[in-house]
């Protein structure tokens, strides 16, 4: 377990005004990668394999919350919150998944990890397949938890029927120039909601605190710039990832976790093509927002994934 004494002092969080949430038996870090100050908790076993977890959007690393005191068991544990994200810098930066997954890597080896397991969800896990890409020869294996990744999972277009649209109305909704901004500033509580509310198969996973506490980030300094543009860099992101897939493919294990109730039915299927050992889990009586809604199922997933690579 890392000692709170070796971790950086709290006032350099580039975020201050954003309470800062503790989990027992982690511990707050701030890393330089690569020129952008990035927000890391970490604890667990320091000599077990070690975890690295992103979440997407409109969450934090307390998307984890629930699953990291169970991998802490037996693996040592990493959380980064993404650029723009939580605690972590708001940079005035390109958002396309490759140029972020570059910071994110430069962030684990500043935390001295030199390989490790990729776990992400959401818009972490368009962070996290870029980065695989690039990265794959320090990765040991690559979970994707149900999202639509652009260019590979994402369909070509935004579906107008009602029975599919609620899933990815804001793909468009967020590309649009100033408009989102002007709509959704002062409204951010009321926005975050709405995806944790429908996006969950019970919409009681989340209590008024949790939509405040995400909320809190996309309103803080910068963060609805930052939560926008990873939408409206997605083209280019998924330009770079067919750019690298014409000359490699993924090598890495990869396992894909879908639910019942969420968005990508099938995220191994969606995978396959790009991916030569590709496995799939599908989680039971779950929405989009697995690692809140069934931790356990996700921590036992990872483990066997983990362990059956280790």
């Amino acid at each position: 377990m890392n000692d709170p004494a070796d971790a950086p002092c709290v006032s350099s969080n580039p975020v201050r005004d954003l309470p800062l949430p503790d989990l027992a038996g982690f511990t707050h870090r701030w890393v330089d990668a690569g020129g952008v100050r990035l927000h890391a908790v970490e604890g667990g076993r320091p000599d077990g394999p070690a975890v690295v977890l992103l979440a997407g959007f409109p969450q934090t690393w307390w998307a984890w919350r629930k699953v990291m005191p169970t991998l802490a068991d037996r693996f040592h544990v990493v959380a980064i919150d993404l650029p723009g994200q939580g605690h972590s810098e708001r940079p005035d930066i390109s958002y396309d998944t490759h140029t972020v997954a570059a910071h994110v890597h430069a962030a684990v080896e500043a935390l001295g990890v030199s390989a490790y397991w990729l776990v992400a969800h959401d818009i972490g896990a368009w962070v996290a397949f870029s980065l695989a890409l690039k990265y794959q020869s320090q990765l040991r294996g690559l979970a994707l938890l149900d999202a639509g990744i652009p260019g590979i999972t994402l369909p070509d277009a935004v579906p107008t029927d009602p029975e599919h649209a609620w899933k990815t109305w804001h793909f468009a909704f967020h590309l649009v120039p100033d408009l989102p901004e002007t709509l959704l500033a002062g409204r951010e509580r009321e926005y975050v909601g709405w995806f944790l509310k429908v996006k969950t198969l019970s919409s009681d996973t989340f209590d008024d605190a949790e939509v405040g506490r995400y909320a809190a980030s996309v309103a803080a300094d910068g963060g609805l710039r930052a939560s926008l543009a990873y939408y409206r860099d997605a083209a280019e992101s998924a330009q770079k990832n067919h750019e690298v897939l014409e000359r490699q493919r993924l090598t890495v294990p990869v396992l894909g976790i879908s639910s019942s109730h969420g968005s990508i039915p099938d995220m191994a299927a969606s995978i396959e093509p790009w991916a030569d050992h590709t496995t799939g889990v599908v989680v039971p009586d779950a929405g989009h927002f697995i690692p809140d809604e069934q931790p356990d199922a996700v921590a036992a997933a990872l483990t066997d994934f983990i362990i059956e690579g280790e």
